[in-house]
């Protein structure tokens, strides 16, 4: 008997159009979760902390950092960072992430009341550490969104794997570039003597 006849192929034209479509729908969620990371943090440092609990805070959080250097503060956000890509669950742990730092920044700045004019979201924007670990973290999360829509809709998952393995090592490149970055920043205006916790991310208590 005949053979069945071949599937019929996708026009590349079309295959095109929908690869360039799904490539400005990732852009999309990279800057939406940019913005949910950032809502997110300025929430936690507009939170009241008493001055004995935002002291506790800083004794207990600078003892963990001190000593810290740029490979401690690289394997510190990683460890972080790596659970938001977890499908669905790391979106909740990196907006939590965030809020925490936002915490973290108000803490700080009860205790150190020269901070008081500092805008929160200027640790992020302003400083080119802020900035690459936004990124990294925003990266996370919203990959972490498109795992978990997969995940309900039970699409492939395997086709998504090589683009998540690329994300990953962007977002590892791009805390490693922070984390020098940032001990750099430290080492010139403390001249190497952390005297206050980092306002980099911080892990969710």
């Amino acid at each position: 008997c005949a053979a069945p006849p071949p599937p019929p192929r996708r026009p590349k034209a079309l295959i095109a159009h929908r690869g360039a479509h799904a490539r400005v729908l990732r852009l999309y969620l990279f800057f939406a979760f940019t913005a949910a990371f950032s809502a997110a943090y300025q929430l936690g440092a507009m939170y009241e902390v008493d001055e004995e609990e935002a002291q506790r805070f800083v004794d207990d959080f600078g003892g963990i950092i001190e000593g810290i250097d740029a490979p401690g503060i690289f394997r510190h956000n990683m460890m972080i960072a790596l659970p938001m890509f977890v499908p669905g669950f790391g979106v909740g742990w990196g907006l939590f992430s965030a809020w925490s730092t936002g915490f973290a920044f108000a803490s700080i700045a009860t205790v150190n009341p020269s901070l008081g004019g500092i805008l929160p979201l200027a640790v992020l924007y302003l400083s080119p550490f802020g900035l690459m670990e936004l990124a990294a973290y925003s990266l996370a999360t919203s990959r972490s969104f498109v795992l978990a829509l997969a995940l309900a809709r039970r699409r492939p998952f395997r086709p998504l794997l090589p683009a998540t393995a690329a994300e990953v090592a962007v977002m590892a490149g791009l805390l490693l570039a922070a984390a020098y970055v940032e001990m750099h920043m430290i080492e010139a205006l403390t001249g190497g003597e952390i005297s206050m916790p980092g306002l980099g991310a911080r892990a969710p208590e």
